[in-house]
């Protein structure tokens, strides 16, 4: 069953036409997968999905920023999909303007920066993953937890991910906003108890983070512990 899973998953990555939709409507999002990397306690990004609308499914690619929930493999949920171009980020985790006042005073970067900003960071941030894929793990997953420390300042952090930090402070103004968008979890927002929110690059290069850099897929709980194999964790 497992190598069907993987061949089928293949097979969707291979002929999938990469593009994600925004129309102001929800879409139902499946969490295909992971990436294989882990620091041992965590899967880290970029994830893969499958983004339905209208009739069409979709493959995209997943960066996780958002720490504080759960999403597990093949699980199922309705989703937002705002532009990081749109004034108004309300339907997003971190630019609703209620829970993520409760951070205020205690994340750093929120005394700086607005959840725009924030978002556009994170952004930039993803367009560094596809060049350590194959070459370097550990600075997958500092850049990882570079978009979770944004966010969240109880989030997995190392001196690695602070370099990247304030790059992204540098480098985030270079970033076209309308080759990304934000999908977060319909329904009442608030910083924990919802399903992870993620980064989506578009035009939807998937495809070739996935396969051109050779990773395999793996098909398991995106939670499950990297060591031990039985208790679940989150695949942010």
């Amino acid at each position: 069953m497992k190598r069907l899973g993987r061949a089928l998953l293949l097979a969707i990555l291979l002929f999938a036409v990469p593009a994600a939709m925004a129309d102001g409507t929800p879409v139902t999002m499946t969490f295909v997968g992971v990436n294989g990397i882990n620091d041992g306690a965590y899967y880290v990004s970029p994830y893969s999905g499958l983004m339905s609308s209208n009739g069409q499914n979709n493959l995209v690619t997943l960066f996780c920023d958002d720490f504080n929930n759960e999403v597990t493999w093949n699980q199922t949920w309705q989703a937002y999909v705002t532009p990081l171009s749109s004034s108004d980020l309300s339907n997003t985790r971190y630019g609703n303007g209620e829970d993520v006042a409760l951070l205020l005073g205690t994340d750093p970067y929120y005394a700086t920066y607005t959840a725009a900003q924030l978002y556009a960071q994170a952004a930039w941030l993803t367009t560094q993953f596809n060049q350590y894929l194959q070459s370097n793990p550990g600075q997958v997953i500092a850049l990882q937890y570079a978009i979770w420390d944004l966010f969240d300042p109880n989030a997995p952090t190392n001196a690695a991910a602070h370099a990247w930090i304030t790059l992204a402070e540098l480098n985030y103004g270079s970033v076209n906003l309308n080759n990304f968008e934000v999908v977060t979890n319909v329904g009442p927002l608030s910083l924990t108890g919802q399903v992870q929110e993620f980064i989506v690059p578009t035009p939807e290069p998937g495809t070739f983070v996935l396969l051109g850099a050779g990773l395999p897929v793996l098909l398991f709980l995106a939670r499950r512990k990297a060591a031990g194999g039985s208790p679940l964790l989150s695949a942010a």
